[in-house]
């Protein structure tokens, strides 16, 4: 497992941190990933007002998750499906949340993002959260990935960097708000041979969770 003191800054609040998780641990978060989806299964987010749905599936985890259908983007506190609440956020997450974000509470919400190959990430920004003092913090399963980031504006140049197995990616202070996306898996790597969560993503797929937190501290404790 590499430090919170390796990583390598791409803007200032933007830090790339390579081979955070080594194999045992991308196996152990894996493992706990398919244990939430058990429990929570994957669906499918819509787009406001349209309905069109998302290419990326999603699973949730904590006291609260990401949804989005017709009634817009929010947070909630149950499956948009089941009703169910939310399984906890899986451990090895966490840890990584109190070695690399830097922030002095808990995340509230881990969003688990399924992409099957060929499947992408339009540019957005991460702002349905009440409190932007908080990083983002993104670790990825599976297929490589190319990861683009621009700036505050969408129109503002943009960069990309390839997001490996086991990379954990920190958004905050001046990046918080940044507009970013995934433009495509590299699905035929050597290491993939095999699917990182049978019968919920192929060989080749991607997982990734993000963590936010979601309410300022002392609000909702």
């Amino acid at each position: 497992m590499n430090r919170a003191g390796d990583g390598i800054a791409l803007k200032p609040g933007l830090v790339h941190v390579p081979g955070y998780l080594d194999g045992p641990g991308r196996d152990r978060l894996a493992a706990e990933v398919a244990a939430v989806l058990a429990l929570s299964p994957p669906f499918t987010p819509r787009m406001p007002r349209t309905g069109k749905p998302f290419s990326v599936r999603m699973g949730g985890a904590g006291p609260v998750s990401w949804v989005s259908d017709e009634r817009g983007y929010r947070y909630q506190p149950c499956h948009p499906v089941t009703a169910a609440p939310w399984p906890p956020i899986p451990p090895t997450a966490l840890a990584a949340w109190d070695a690399l974000a830097g922030y002095p509470a808990p995340p509230e919400a881990c969003l688990i993002n399924l992409y099957d190959p060929g499947t992408r990430m339009g540019l957005h920004q991460d702002r349905d959260e009440e409190d932007f003092d908080a990083p983002v913090l993104s670790l990825s399963l599976g297929a490589p990935a190319l990861f683009r980031y621009g700036g505050l504006a969408r129109s503002d140049p943009t960069r990309s960097v390839r997001l490996m197995p086991g990379d954990a990616l920190v958004i905050g202070g001046p990046s918080r708000l940044i507009h970013h996306g995934i433009d495509r898996l590299y699905p035929d790597a050597d290491l993939l041979s095999q699917a990182i969560l049978p019968g919920l993503l192929p060989p080749g797929g991607r997982c990734n969770l993000t963590l936010r937190r979601v309410t300022r501290p002392g609000l909702k404790e």
